[in-house]
């Protein structure tokens, strides 16, 4: 069984930073950040194949940055200099079949980190 979770959300002030982590447990092919503004719909950061290649979504901005940690077994996501417009639920997703890990439909997700960015 596959589980997917979140961690490192929380309140921070515009200009800071912040690392979201994600860890993932269970045979996978790819594993991908999203995030859900209020009143917006879910979008796609990145997604990151077990090959090593990322796929960066419309919504992966230059202060984004994709990267694994080995050593946690992770995918994260810094956040630099993040901005009031970031203020979203964070989600992470994992797909079991490489096909299905091109567009934006994923099998598993996790509940969600909140990040709030204050000015």
């Amino acid at each position: 069984q596959v589980q997917v979770l979140e961690s490192g959300g929380g309140s921070v002030q515009a200009g800071g930073s912040l690392r979201l982590s994600c860890a993932v447990s269970g045979s996978t092919r790819c594993t991908a950040w999203f995030r859900q503004a209020p009143g917006k719909g879910r979008e796609r950061i990145a997604t990151r194949f077990n090959d090593g290649t990322i796929s960066y979504g419309r919504f992966m901005y230059d202060h984004f940055a994709v990267s694994r940690d080995d050593a946690k077994n992770s995918l994260d996501l810094q956040i630099n200099s993040p901005k009031p417009e970031d203020t979203a639920m964070y989600y992470c997703a994992a797909n079991t079949r490489r096909e299905d890990c091109y567009g934006d439909v994923f099998e598993f997700w996790g509940q969600g980190t909140q990040v709030t960015v204050s000015s």
